[in-house]
C-alpha cells in the first residue's frame, strides 16, 4: 500500500515547534477506567492515535458512550449502560492492540463476564500475557480457553489477595489496579511497576473513589470500595513522545521546542541527554531541545524500569549515538528482541555490533540466554538513505529518526504502525522543515 510508505529526503536538521498531548501508556488505560464508574468520566488532553481510537471503539462496542468534550482533545465517557459485546466485533476492533486484556476487571465487575480475544502489539519480545490471567484467577474469576479466544467469568463478587509480580510489569500492575479497586477486601501488589502513568492512573482512579497507596518499596496496596464514580481528568503528558524528538533534534543537528513537555517525568534521560552533548531549556510550557554544536560524547547506557532510563527512551537515541565520538555502550535489560532494530542502522552506515552478554552491572533477566540485548555502537558514521520496514512503535520512529539525518533519501516501509502512539506525526515532521512525501504524491 504507497499510503503505508513514506518517502525521506534527509540531510535537513529539524526546527521548530511541535505540541505533544497525553501519554499513550495512559491515556487509553484511563479510558478503560471509566467502565468502572456509575457516573460519566471526563479525560482531557487526550491525543489522536490509534490506541485511543482501538479503546474507543471497544468502549463503544460495550455500550458505553463516548463523545467530545468541551475543547479539543476532551473525551466523555458514560458507562451507564454497560452490556456485552459480540465476539466478533471485539476480535475486529481489538487484533492490533494488547489493551483489551485490561477490559477483563472492569467488565467481570460490571457484567459477570468478559471475552478477550487474541492479543497484537509491538514485536520487541516477550512480554506473556499468562500472569494476567493467573491474577485474575487470584481475585476469584475462572477462566475457558476457547479456539476464538478466552472467557472468563466472576460468579461471585471478586476478592482481594496478595500479589507478588516476578518483575515490575506496567500491564500487569494496570491489571491490578483496574481489578482490586472493587474487589472486596484488601489487595497488596508487591513489586509494582511505578512508572509516572502508573501513578497518573492511581489518581484517576482516586478521583473516582478508590483507595489506594503507594510505599517507597514498590508496594501498592488497595482497599476495594463498594462503588466508583466518574472522574475529570487532564492526562500527565507523553515523556516517551517528548524523548523521541528530542532524539530527533541530537540526531540532524537541529533545535525542536517540544510544547507540553514535563520536566519532573523525564529527568533521568535529561540527564543522559546532557551526558551525550545535547542541550536543552525548561520553561512552564515545555522544553526546547537542540544540538549545540561540536562532537557528541559517546556513553555507557542501561535501561531499566522507573526511575532508571526508559526503554522506549532507547532505540531513539541510539540513532542519535551513531553520531557521537567513540565507543557507546547500551544494555538493553527490559525487551530481549528490542536491539533487533539496528541491523537497518547498519545496512544505512552505521557501525552496531550486538552481544549476547551483560555489557553492564543492572540485573538482568538475559544474561544467561542466548539474546542480543547489548550493543556496542562506534561513530560518528554518516548515514546513508534506504528501504526501511519498520518493525515495531519506538524502532519505527527511530527509522524515521535515521532517515532524517542521512544523505539522500530513503523509503520508510509501515508508517501506519507510527500512528499507534504518535499524533499526527507526519503533520509535525513537516512543521519542523522536514522533507517527506508519500509515493502517491511523486510526479514521475
Amino acid at each position: 500500500m504507497t499510503d503505508d510508505i513514506l518517502l525521506v529526503h534527509g540531510g535537513t536538521p529539524l526546527e521548530g515547534e511541535i505540541r505533544v498531548r497525553g501519554a499513550k501508556n495512559l491515556v487509553p488505560k484511563a479510558m478503560v477506567a471509566a467502565l468502572l464508574g456509575s457516573g460519566p468520566s471526563r479525560l482531557r488532553n487526550v491525543p489522536d492515535i490509534r490506541d485511543v481510537r482501538v479503546v474507543r471503539g471497544l468502549l463503544q462496542l460495550h455500550g458505553v458512550t463516548v463523545g467530545p468534550g468541551e475543547g479539543p482533545g476532551e473525551l466523555v465517557l458514560d458507562p451507564s449502560h454497560v452490556e456485552s459485546a459480540n465476539v466478533a466485533d471485539i476480535d475486529a476492533h481489538a487484533g492490533s492492540s494488547r489493551i483489551p486484556i485490561l477490559f477483563c476487571g472492569p467488565l467481570l465487575h460490571r457484567l459477570g463476564h468478559a471475552f478477550i480475544p487474541g492479543l497484537g502489539g509491538c514485536d520487541i519480545g516477550g512480554r506473556p500475557i499468562d500472569f494476567h490471567f493467573e491474577v485474575l484467577r487470584q481475585f476469584g474469576a475462572t477462566i475457558d480457553k476457547r479456539p476464538e479466544g478466552l472467557y472468563l467469568e466472576a460468579p461471585h463478587r471478586l476478592r482481594g489477595t496478595r500479589i507478588q509480580l516476578p518483575y515490575p510489569s506496567v500491564g500487569a500492575t494496570e491489571q491490578v489496579l483496574l481489578t482490586a479497586v472493587l474487589a472486596e477486601g484488601v489487595t497488596e501488589l508487591s513489586n509494582a511497576a511505578v512508572e509516572p502513568e502508573i501513578e497518573d492512573l492511581i489518581c484517576v482512579l482516586q478521583k473516582m473513589g478508590a483507595i489506594i497507596s503507594m510505599d517507597t518499596d514498590r508496594t501498592i496496596r488497595i482497599t476495594g470500595v463498594d462503588t466508583l464514580g466518574g472522574y475529570n481528568h487532564r492526562a500527565l503528558p507523553d515523556r516517551l513522545e517528548s524523548a523521541s524528538w528530542a532524539s530527533a533534534a541530537l540526531a540532524t543537528k537541529g533545535d525542536v521546542y517540544v510544547r507540553g513537555a514535563s520536566q519532573r517525568e523525564m529527568m533521568t534521560f535529561l540527564n543522559v541527554y546532557r551526558k551525550v552533548g545535547g542541550a536543552f531549556e525548561i520553561d512552564d510550557e515545555g522544553i526546547r531541545f537542540w544540538h549545540p554544536g561540536g562532537a557528541l560524547n559517546a556513553i555507557a547506557l542501561e535501561t531499566d524500569v522507573h526511575p532508571g532510563f526508559q526503554t522506549d527512551w532507547q532505540q531513539p537515541l541510539v540513532v542519535a549515538l551513531t553520531q557521537a565520538s567513540g565507543l557507546s555502550i547500551v544494555h538493553e535489560t527490559v525487551y530481549e528482541s528490542r536491539l533487533g532494530f539496528t541491523s537497518a542502522l547498519n545496512q544505512m552506515g552505521a557501525h552496531i555490533q550486538l552481544y549476547r552478554e551483560c555489557l553492564g552491572g543492572t540485573p538482568c533477566r538475559f544474561g544467561q540466554r542466548n539474546f542480543l540485548h547489548s550493543a556496542v555502537v562506534s561513530g560518528p558514521t554518516k548515514l546513508q538513505g534506504a528501504d526501511l520496514v519498520i518493525p515495531d512503535l519506538r524502532g519505527g520512529f527511530s527509522y524515521l529518526i535515521a532517515a532524517l539525518a542521512a544523505e539522500g533519501t530513503s523509503r520508510v516501509h509501515g508508517i501506519d504502525l507510527i500512528n499507534r502512539g504518535y499524533e499526527n506525526f507526519m503533520d509535525k515532521l513537516r512543521a519542523l522543515g522536514a522533507h517527506v512525501e508519500l509515493p502517491t504524491a511523486v510526479t514521475v
